[in-house]
């Protein structure tokens, strides 16, 4: 007969493995004998029996070493297993009871399914005509005259050309400049005079046409 109920381990030596539960006595242990033969240190020869009464199993320590326990807790009489009970043997072994899967049993149930559920179709909305385009209206050409620099440069202070102003000769150095030649021609008029005598001696005929007389 398919089984109706399964062991998948989810801690141990094979995490993952499934073990079928088919049989009305099932023992798990060590021992490669049993049907369920677990090859681990935690687990007796002969650690646990599962008995099937009625439509469910009931699991019974066999006086493991290490103990069986069902959600975590120590069992110590036989106990009805269910649907997702966790059964551990000793500290690293980790069982879950469930409700075994019958891919047989689906596929006839799915093609039952087939034949009698009709498949509804949906009517296809028809696509709304799309509207027609609106013509977009064409402005007519400018007649105001363009600014042919407004529209090459950007708006802005307008740039004066600037022509280097002359450069005007200041007053007062006019002023300094005459003081000082008038200021020269004096002393140069006292050194004359005062010269006079010298100059005699060396060009006598000079000195008149400067004013002066030699003695």
């Amino acid at each position: 007969m398919a089984a109706q109920f399964q062991f998948v381990m989810h801690s141990g030596p094979s995490t993952g493995k499934i073990y079928p539960l088919e049989a009305p006595e099932i023992i798990i242990g060590r021992d490669a004998s049993n049907v369920i033969a677990i090859n681990d240190p935690e687990v007796s020869r002969k650690h646990a029996k599962l008995i099937l009464q009625n439509t469910a199993y009931v699991i019974q320590d066999l006086g493991s070493t290490n103990g069986t326990f069902i959600n975590g807790q120590r069992i110590t009489t036989p106990q009805e297993l269910k649907q997702g009970d966790t059964v551990t043997l000793g500290e690293n072994i980790v069982l879950m009871f469930e409700t075994a899967f019958d891919p047989n049993a689906t596929v006839v149930a799915s093609a039952q399914a087939q034949m009698t559920v009709a498949p509804v179709r949906k009517p296809v909305p028809t696509p709304a005509p799309a509207p027609a385009p609106v013509p977009t209206p064409i402005s007519p050409p400018s007649t105001a005259p363009v600014d042919v620099f407004t529209s090459q440069a950007p708006a802005g202070p307008a740039l004066k050309a600037t022509v280097p102003a002359k450069k005007k000769f200041p007053i007062w150095l006019i002023i300094v400049i005459v003081i000082l030649l008038i200021i020269c021609a004096c002393v140069g008029v006292i050194l004359i005079i005062d010269q006079f005598s010298l100059w005699c001696s060396v060009i006598p005929w000079l000195v008149p046409l400067f004013g002066g007389a030699c003695p």
